[in-house]
């Protein structure tokens, strides 16, 4: 297919007007020449700071050579679509978490953002197919080897901050990326400066100290991989880190500036669901499988399985031990589960068990 500049010019402008319509905040476009990141991407697979996420490493040159992975890819278009829930006061509501809630991070309180970002750029897409015919192009949402951060980066969308994650002006970091990858020649968008300046809150606040250096995290100290990718047993000196904090962590995006700029959400998926921004977490360890499966049904959440669930909410009740030790209620959950089929949960019951135990003498 070929295109006049004038007619890939006015596409680029319908398409960031499409986009709008289908919920996003932002549109933006960029070539797809990452050499600039590959070196970085190696250095940080080479330090092991990927844990177990073998699949950062598995797919070689792909991540950072997005023409391998499409091939005939000329450019991306970048989306970002915020999530934050409708609350003004949201940072100072997310301070206020009792010793014995669950802190489940803001994103996934509400429904599967991969499946929301998908059909919604499916939607996009169509829409392009609708004015020029058929094209080459593939849609993605942290679903494959794509170097999503740095795409939304050369795009223009914000610019990464020392906690890694995509920062913009005018809505700091409470919000997705997605992209669809084209075969169009696209005109493209410059990128944006990086405004952190010599601040540090995200590095300082991290609980468990995982961004070791400006931009570089260390994911296997990192509470969102503990809690989420990580599938067997946290380690215990990390365990007393996490606090309550049973499904990721916002704690560097809560402190961030920036966020006092976030933009709630404009589609109503994101909105809190069975009362997960509340929910204690003698309540949550009860739930049997089907009851997990069941109130998850939708959520990102229910990708971790109900082990690992009771596992990080075992780690969260032998916390909540340095406020409430012995809680009677607390230590009666704990003990239901003592019994539990699964060596990962009675593990954590266990140490969980002990906290309390010890708190006490």
């Amino acid at each position: 297919m070929s295109l006049s500049e004038q007619v890939l010019a006015d596409l680029s402008a319908q398409i960031k007007s499409w986009g709008k319509e289908c919920g996003f905040a932002e549109i933006r476009i960029a070539d797809v020449d990452l050499s600039h990141a590959e070196a970085g991407l190696q250095a940080w697979l080479d330090a092991g700071y990927h844990g177990d996420m073998a699949y950062m490493a598995a797919h070689g040159t792909k991540r950072s050579r997005p023409a391998e992975l499409v091939p005939g890819t000329v450019r991306v278009i970048s989306a970002r679509m915020n999530y934050l829930p409708s609350s003004e006061s949201w940072r100072e509501a997310e301070k206020q978490h009792t010793p014995d809630t669950a802190v489940i991070s803001l994103y996934a309180r509400g429904r599967d953002y991969h499946k929301v970002l998908r059909s919604r750029l499916q939607q996009l897409a169509d829409k392009i197919a609708a004015q020029i015919g058929e094209f080459g192009y593939r849609v993605f949402t942290d679903s494959a080897p794509v170097m999503e951060v740095a795409l939304a980066e050369k795009a223009g969308l914000g610019w990464r901050g020392k906690h890694s994650l995509l920062l913009s002006r005018e809505a700091g970091s409470m919000f997705f990326l997605g992209e669809i990858l084209v075969d169009l020649p696209l005109p493209v968008d410059e990128p944006v400066g990086n405004h952190c300046g010599q601040c540090q809150s995200c590095i300082d606040v991290c609980p468990t100290k995982a961004i070791v250096a400006p931009f570089q995290v260390d994911a296997r100290r990192c509470v969102s991989y503990l809690t989420i990718e990580l599938h067997g047993s946290i380690p215990v000196e990390l365990r007393p880190l996490i606090g309550n904090r049973v499904y990721g962590c916002d704690d560097c995006q809560l402190f961030c500036p920036w966020n006092k700029f976030a933009q709630s959400a404009v589609v109503d998926d994101f909105e809190v669901r069975h009362g997960l921004d509340h929910a204690r977490m003698v309540h949550l360890l009860l739930w049997s499988e089907a009851q997990f499966l069941r109130m998850m049904e939708g959520s990102p959440i229910r990708r971790i399985g109900h082990e690992r669930w009771l596992r990080n909410i075992a780690v969260g009740l032998g916390n909540a031990a340095v406020t409430m030790r012995g809680d009677p209620e607390i230590v009666a959950a704990l003990s239901s589960r003592l019994e539990h089929p699964s060596d990962l949960v009675r593990e954590h019951i266990q140490w969980a068990l002990v906290q309390h135990v010890s708190a006490i003498n």
